[in-house]
Formats: C-alpha cells, structure tokens, sequence
C-alpha cells in the first residue's frame, strides 16, 4: 500500500496545506513537501515624484498671454493690461519659472513643457522625494517595490542553493529604464506612480548598499493520477510560482536536480507510490460506481417491495399494487436516490435533465460525432446558453491525441464552439482530454449521470442495445463525481493559460478564461489577469462574469466585482479596450442593479465613482450614481428581455425631479 502521510517527507507546518492540496483536487497525491529558504536582494532608492495641480486664474492668464499674444508681453505690459500691481504678476511668473512652465527669460515665454501642462489645465508642483525598497528576487527574475524593507530575520531551514544553482546575476535597480522602474513601481501599488491621476515618478537613486534578506520558499512533489505525470511546485505561501515551478522541472528534466538530495525521494519511492496511487484511486472510482449501482438496485428493491407487499396473509388484488400514498414510489426524478435507466429510458432522461440546467453542464464522452451533435441538438445548447448556462464537454479515450482512432469531426467542433453568450463569448466548451472510458454528465452538481451510453456518439438510432445509466441526485456522491471531473477541466484551463501567457495573444487567452466561469472559479481567472497585469483581459472577464450574473452562479456581492473595481486605477483612459471596458462594466452594474440595486449601488464608491467618471464609463449627462444605476440597468432589461415586454424597472423607477 502507499506510504501513510505521516510516513512521506513531509515538513510538519506544510502538512495542512498539503491536506488542502489533496482535498481540493482529489486526483492529486502530494509525495513530498519541504521548506527552504532563499537569498533575495534588497535596495535602497529615493525616487523623485512630481505631482500636477489645477492653475489659478492669473497663472492661466501669464500662460495664455505666452501663447497668443504677438509679441508675447513683458511682466510688466501684462500687469497694465490686467489692471494688477506688477508685484503680483512677477511673483506668479517666478513660481511658473521654478516649475519650468516659463522660460527665465523676458518677455514672457512658455516652454514646451508649458505647453503640455497647459493643454492638461494644471501646472507642477515642486518634485518631492520618498525613499522605498526595490526587491530582486532571483527566482521570478522581477523586481518588486515595496515601502518598508524586509525583516532581517534568519531563517532557519536549509538553504535552496545549497542543492541547484540559482543565478542571483540581475539587472542593477539603478540601470533599469524609467518607463520599467515607473510600472513596475505602479504594479507593486504604493500609489507613488499614477500617471492619471498626475502623479509621475521622474526618477531614482540608489542611496544605500544593497543587502541580502531571506524568504521562505515551500517545495511539492505532486503526483496527478488522471494525467500520470510528475510535477514540481514552488509555492510561497499558498501562491503558486508558476516561473519557477517551470524552471525547476526544467532542471529536473535534465538531471541537475535531484529529488533524493532536495526531499529524500528516490526513484524507486516515486515508482512504489505512483502504482500505489494509481491502484488507490482507480478503486475509488470503481468503489464510487459500485456504490451507485448498489444504491440503485437498494432503489428498485425498495420500489418493489412497495408494490407487492410480501405479506402473505392476503392474496394481492388489483387494489393492493397502488401504492401507499404515505411511502411514494421512487422515479427517475425522485431527490437523493440512484434510479438505473435503460434504453429508451435513457434518451428522454438526458433531454430532461439537459433542459433542466440553469448553471452548468459538464459532460465527458469519449466520442463526439453529427449523430447527435444536429441541429436540434445545437439549438437546445444555444437556448440554455442564452439564459446563463456554461457547458464543457470533454472527450477522447487514447493515451495520445494523435492515437485516438475516432476523432471529433472538425465541422462538428466547429459547430459547438459556435454556440456563444449574447456577448460574443464562446460558452461552449469542448476539447480533448483522453486516456477514459468514463461517460458522465452533471449538471448543477445536483444530478449525475453515468453508465455505458456515448452520450454524444451513439448511433443515431433508439433501438435497445442493452445499456444502463445511472441517474444520482444524492448530493455528496454528485459532488464527488463533480470534483473529479471538474479537476480535468481546470487542468486544462491552467494549460491553456499557460500558452496564452508564453506567447501573449490575449485570443488564447479567453478559452481558459471561460472555464473557470463554467466552474464557477472566475476568481481565479481575475487572480492571474492581476498577477500578470494583463489589464486588457478585463473586458473578457466581465463578460465571463456577466454570463454567471445571469444564471445567477455568480453573486452580486461577490469579492472579486470589489477587486476587478479596484484595477481601474491602473487603466489610462487610452487604452486601447477601454470602449469594451467601458461598455462591460455598464453592462455588469445593470445586471447587478436587475438582481439587487442596493449592491451596484454599494459597489460605487467614492474613489470608484470618481474611475467611472475620469475613464468615461459614466456618461457626461448623468450626475450621480442612482441615475446611472437606472440608466444601466433599464438598457441591460431591454438588452435580455423581449422587445413588448415591459421592463419591470421601468416600471418602478422614480421620475428625477431634476430632469
């Protein structure tokens, strides 16, 4: 049997995590998890800020005067003109002559400086510094800012460099160009560089000799049973590092690592566990439908017994098979059982249950093909779509892609991944997964389906073929089945992301983003848009989200709506997906405000309702934030309902006494 967690390489403070890890993906088996600590390199830096402010009425006149008037004035004409004591004039030019805004010189002249500061109504104030810390971390190869400087504490566990190289050779903080100092200093959110807001840093300086601090670092070696592979996984914290975690397989790969040396893993331990762990959960699986096939026939058994009474007092008659009203005969559609379905039961039941979603359908078949993926087949899809419905499907059966010897046709992928949200996203989701036999379908973790029918293959016909299929409603052995199937498909989202992040191609990365919805898991796909600070995703996001609004998967209060808020900050009002930004976030705050109006209007801040305004989301003619509440939601109603159907919101909604 496999090593007991207690009997693995396993550091003590790493073991609830490692409990988490296993709990949370149940195809996982975490074989070793140890803590090392690794140098990092701390600076020192003044950086030199410069902030905007609005100009008063007389610096406005000096400049404008500079501007337009031929030949520009002198200080004192410009007093006569204006009827002011000289004085006054002079001291105002000398403050716009400090701020670099007016040349030194006589008559008045404007710099090009002055020029740009003038378009943007403000002039600078004085450059001031603050001193802050800038955080070279070998093994993610970024720098960080952060104000306070890390604790000089030693840390007591082996050091990570004492087993692999780690090249500690960096750029120097002092050589990095300002346009990188400016948003690596915006992305750490000290709030010292926002270039919207008229806040620039201008510069920096090393003022102290740089030093090492350490951090602690935790290392797993993970075993995943469903893809058989080997991984390593650098976390700090419960954060996954996914560059490093790259680099160090990478190392693995090629022998310059060794897991004997770094966790006390042989090859010969990892051979023993992997089979054990193989073992194990295949006679999960197989004990997982067992059980559903015992409970089933407990169903039927209890069914009949209903039906014919066993007592043999009485001779049964026509009157005695009805079934007491006070013990109701368990149905296909009875909660908390395991009903066996055959033949042409099955078709009917995978219709109903279909139609039943409101969340999500996840369905694995290992084969795909135009028997059933028809016309009709594609309409109910859209029609469950249109009301808020994620659907995954996965498929295969062969270990390798390139094995498999019935492939989905190309023109039925094409047909599904068609099937779209209003938005334009795709909602449907099919792709090869492999190496299973397994035929389930559930749908919003409430019923499961599985058994021996090709949900999406069969033949096209309904006569009988001998096949049974479970349907189970008992909620613990449906989110059992859930987990498992759910795991793949967030295996391959992380995949997915992955590639779309090596190559950046925002259109790759809209797949995985669209998974994790469907799993209800969008907080994760705002976490990486966020830790990658791929600002343009936004806009798929909120339409991910959007999708979940409506079916209700998604709650109005969630926490990372408060989050996505939070990023607005970082946008410039030109960037180039601030229209589908703009129009996103409108089309969020009315479905929210169709739902629950107080929660949009808890969700507009002050500081969020002053973005709103600087990046245009709020239109010019609206004035507070209830009348654009109304106005998104009343366009959001109109957007989903039928066009003679009178929006409810409409019908509620207060003349503004104002208008």
């Amino acid at each position: 049997m496999f090593l007991a967690s207690s009997a693995k390489p396993i550091d003590p403070q790493l073991k609830k995590l490692v409990d988490e890890i296993e709990s949370q993906s149940p195809s996982l088996s975490v074989l070793a998890a140890r803590q090392f600590r690794y140098s990092l390199l701390q600076t020192q830096i003044k950086v030199t800020i410069k902030e905007l402010r609005q100009f008063n009425v007389l610096e406005e006149f000096i400049i404008r005067a500079g501007l337009e008037l031929v030949p520009p004035p002198t200080e004192d004409e410009l007093a006569s003109v204006l009827g002011l004591d000289p004085v006054f004039v002079r001291s105002t030019t000398a403050t716009l002559q400090t701020l670099q805004t007016l040349s030194g010189t006589s008559p008045i002249t404007v710099t090009s400086e002055g020029r740009l500061f003038y378009e943007k109504g403000s002039v600078p104030q004085p450059p001031y510094s603050v001193q802050i810390y800038a955080i070279a971390d070998p093994l993610s190869r970024k720098f960080t800012f952060q104000s306070e400087p890390l604790n000089d504490v030693v840390i007591n566990q082996p050091d990570l460099a004492d087993f692999l190289t780690i090249d500690h050779r960096m750029t120097d903080v002092s050589s990095l160009p300002l346009e990188e100092l400016q948003q690596t200093i915006q992305a750490s959110g000290l709030g010292l560089h926002l270039p919207e807001e008229g806040k620039i840093v201008t510069s920096s300086k090393v003022v102290a000799a740089t030093e090492t601090a350490w951090k602690t670092i935790s290392l797993f070696v993970l075993f995943d049973v469903l893809e058989d592979k080997l991984s390593l996984q650098l976390r700090s914290g419960k954060q996954i590092l996914e560059s490093a975690s790259t680099w160090l397989e990478a190392l693995q790969a090629e022998g310059q690592v060794s897991l004997q040396a770094l966790c006390e893993l042989s090859d010969e331990t990892i051979t023993f566990e992997r089979e054990a762990t193989l073992n194990q959960k295949n006679a999960e699986i197989e004990a997982r439908l067992e059980n559903i096939r015992q409970q089933a026939l407990e169903t039927t058994k209890q069914s009949l017994d209903i039906k014919y009474p066993t007592n043999q007092e009485n001779i049964p008659t026509p009157h005695s098979l009805v079934p007491n009203p006070q013990s109701p005969i368990p149905t296909p559609h009875s909660p908390n059982t395991v009903v066996q379905l055959r033949d042409g039961q099955i078709s009917k039941a995978f219709s109903e249950v279909l139609n039943s979603a409101q969340q999500e359908i996840l369905i694995y078949s290992p084969w795909v093909n135009q028997a059933v993926v028809d016309e009709e087949f594609l309409q109910l899809l859209q029609k469950l779509v249109n009301r808020g419905v994620w659907i995954l499907i996965g498929h295969g059966i062969s270990r390798l892609q390139e094995n498999e010897d019935r492939p989905i046709p190309p023109d039925v992928e094409e047909k599904l991944l068609a099937v779209k949200t209003p938005d334009g996203l795709p909602a449907l989701q099919v792709f090869w997964l492999g190496d299973s036999h397994v035929k389930e379908v559930i749908v919003d973790r409430t019923i499961h389906l599985c058994g021996s029918h090709n949900w999406l293959s069969y033949r096209g016909d309904h006569l009988p073929r001998g096949e049974s299929v479970y349907k189970v409603t008992i909620l613990n052995q449906v989110q059992e089945a859930y987990e498992f199937l759910a795991h793949r498909f967030n295996n391959h989202a992380q995949k997915l992301w992955n590639n779309a992040l090596q190559n950046l191609d925002s259109q790759l990365a809209v797949q995985p983003l669209c998974i994790w919805g469907a799993l209800g898991m969008e907080d994760m796909g705002l976490t990486v848009i966020q830790q990658n600070n791929w600002l343009e995703l936004l806009p798929v996001w909120l339409n991910v989200v959007l999708q979940g609004l409506r079916s209700k998967k998604v709650s109005v209060d969630s926490e990372s709506l408060r989050t996505a808020l939070s990023l607005l900050s970082q946008v410039s009002s030109e960037a180039t997906f601030i229209e589908s930004l703009r129009l996103g976030w409108c089309r969020v705050m009315g479905a929210i405000a169709t739902h629950n109006r107080m929660a949009a209007l808890n969700l507009l801040g002050n500081e969020v309702w002053h973005e709103f305004v600087r990046l245009s989301i709020v239109q010019p003619s609206i004035n507070n934030p209830e009348d654009f509440i109304a106005e998104c939601a009343v366009a959001e109603t109109k957007r989903i309902l039928p066009p003679r159907e009178k929006p409810q919101i409409l019908k509620n909604r207060k003349p503004n006494p104002q208008k």
